[in-house]
């Protein structure tokens, strides 16, 4: 009896270990700054045909009639993103989707419109079904692609390679947490070559980026609007700081 009762305590332990609680988000600092003033678009540059301010939230939009040459993004003009904290709120249609981009270049030669950037993106959706979902991060205009999927901790190593363990977030979990058609809460946060991004309060991904030759340490920070199908994304309550 005493050996099934040892085995029966292992394997709860075992099992607790598995389950076990996802991070969750810092406490906001009262570091963090607004960078957009709820207004209109001062400190902002994007296509005047696509980007507005409604209700006092940036809204994007394209239709039959105003489309989007290629990608394009509304550029944050008054900073770069090297070690930082970013939280914003977000939401979207399903019809296409946006994306956060943060240590990117601005691209001005060979391309469709004057707003194309390139670099990490956090990856904007209205959609439940993993993998295709809000919060992953994307090499937007690179050449790797998925640099991780939601609920995924990956280290990318110097020969191309993926480590990737579990934050906690799988499914289910997900479903519980994101906010169909409503708004959700994002916060980024970057230091050194790791990145963490949390979704409504949960770590959703932990990044390190140990490609010497592709890891980006700085850059800009913008906002996309997808070419194809029409859409629309709003983004509020966009807040920033550097970290010393």
């Amino acid at each position: 009896m005493s050996r099934i009762f040892s085995f029966l305590a292992l394997t709860l332990f075992c099992c607790s270990v598995v389950v076990a609680e996802p991070p969750k988000a810092p406490a906001e600092s009262p570091e963090l700054k607004p960078i957009f003033n709820g207004k209109d678009l001062t400190g902002w540059d994007g296509d005047p045909r696509l980007w507005s301010v409604k209700d006092g939230v940036i809204h994007g939009e394209t239709t039959k009639e105003n489309v989007a040459k290629g990608n394009t993004f509304i550029i944050w003009k008054d900073g770069t993103t090297k070690d930082f904290e970013l939280r914003l709120s977000f939401r979207c249609n399903a019809a296409n989707n946006s994306g956060i981009q943060y240590r990117s270049k601005h691209i001005t030669e060979g391309v469709g419109n004057k707003w194309v950037v390139r670099g990490y993106q956090h990856e904007i959706r209205n959609e439940l079904k993993l993998p295709n979902i809000a919060g992953f991060i994307y090499d937007e205009g690179g050449k790797r692609g998925r640099l991780t999927g939601i609920g995924e901790k990956v280290v990318w190593n110097a020969d191309g390679t993926k480590t990737v363990t579990s934050t906690g977030v799988d499914q289910a979990a997900f479903e519980k947490l994101f906010k169909l058609d409503d708004w959700n809460d994002v916060v980024i946060i970057a230091k050194g070559n790791n990145v963490q991004h949390f979704l409504n309060g949960v770590q959703i991904v932990d990044f390190t980026d140990d490609d010497p030759k592709l890891a980006l340490l700085d850059g800009i920070l913008a906002l996309q609007l997808h070419a194809g199908a029409p859409m629309w994304v709003e983004y509020k309550n966009i807040r920033f700081r550097e970290l010393k």
